[in-house]
């Protein structure tokens, strides 16, 4: 319940970095045992963005920070703390952020770091963002979603390389005022790692450290095991959306737009069906993107702010869920 003078969350600034390069289905088909009428029927995707030779995640980060920030009519040293999703980070020491920190040009005191929540990332860190503002230990906090999966997937094995691309998309969290425009109304977030092993990259962390067998093996790409993924993740997503859309007093019918991860296109329909909000109202982009994990949703939503697609007042619903398995939802009046 909030009171009168809280500090509430707002999305003061969004922004968005697409790698130029694109790679159709069609040209997956010349590589890889597949066709761009296979991939369509079966995941809604016909193209993806893939990150030129020498172009690092916080490259991809970085583009993206700088636009949100210029968006929330900021300069980046006034930025307090900056947030990085990523499960494709430039290495594993030091982290993304105090890259992105220092390309951006924030304060060389600004403290940075990376979370790791797969395609969930993006929520986790608003989640994360927004605690930090309500505690009153940041006004304006920068959360970036990016990934390079393009680096990290087996490119003779179908059923992953053709899912996935590069891309990185941000928002600047400001403090406000309860009522205010924009308004972060809540966030919820969940994991089960009991269903871990179902999408993983395996190699080259302690328990499997880089070997000659582990590259060998292919241990250093990303494994999943589709069906589980899809099974659980229709009846989580539809799950978190319900319960970001009860906890605010809300009915389906008031959901304006979702801005869901875009992992599938039947992913999204069946949680449309379950949360009985209609795929009209679904931001989709999936068939220019693919999956871009933590970057999916930052990017759909500054994408639909771009067509004009928000008008003020209007509630929005943001949904993902990644390996962990991690998942959760978010709901901002716009």
């Amino acid at each position: 319940m909030k009171t009168a003078g809280a500090v509430v969350t707002r999305i003061s600034g969004t922004g968005h970095y697409a790698p130029s390069r694109v790679l159709t289905n069609d040209d997956l088909a010349s590589i890889v045992d597949t066709s761009d009428e296979w991939i369509r029927s079966r995941t809604g995707i016909r193209e993806r963005r893939i990150a030129a030779d020498g172009e690092h995640t916080s490259d991809l980060a970085a583009n993206a920070g700088r636009e949100a920030v210029k968006s929330a009519g900021l300069t980046p040293d006034e930025i307090d703390l900056i947030v990085v999703c990523t499960v494709t980070p430039d290495m594993p020491l030091p982290s993304t952020a105090v890259y992105v920190q220092q390309k951006i040009g924030a304060r060389s005191d600004c403290p940075a770091f990376d979370l790791a929540a797969a395609c969930s990332g993006f929520i986790y860190g608003m989640s994360v963002a927004d605690n930090f503002i309500r505690a009153g230990s940041a006004k304006h906090v920068l959360v970036i979603g990016v990934e390079l999966l393009s680096r990290v997937l087996d490119w003779k094995e179908r059923t992953t390389c053709v899912l996935f691309g590069d891309g990185a998309g941000a928002a600047v969290l400001s403090a406000g005022e309860p009522g205010c425009s924009r308004e972060l109304l809540s966030t919820h977030i969940f994991a089960n790692g009991e269903l871990a092993p179902a999408l993983t990259i395996p190699g080259g962390g302690s328990a499997e450290p880089t070997s000659e067998q582990t590259i060998a093996d292919g241990r250093h790409f990303v494994h999943m095991a589709g069906r589980d993924v899809f099974k659980f993740a229709v009846k989580a997503l539809a799950s978190a959306s319900k319960l970001a859309v009860a906890a605010n007093d809300l009915e389906p019918d008031d959901i304006a737009w979702v801005i869901p991860h875009q992992a599938n296109l039947r992913i999204l329909e069946g949680v449309s069906k379950r949360c009985g909000i209609p795929m009209e109202r679904f931001f989709v982009n999936i068939d220019r993107y693919g999956n871009t994990s933590s970057a999916s949703v930052p990017i759909a939503m500054n994408e639909a702010l771009q067509k004009g697609c928000f008008e003020p007042g209007q509630y929005l619903l943001l949904c993902a869920l990644g390996g962990g398995i991690a998942w959760g939802s978010a709901l901002v009046r716009w």
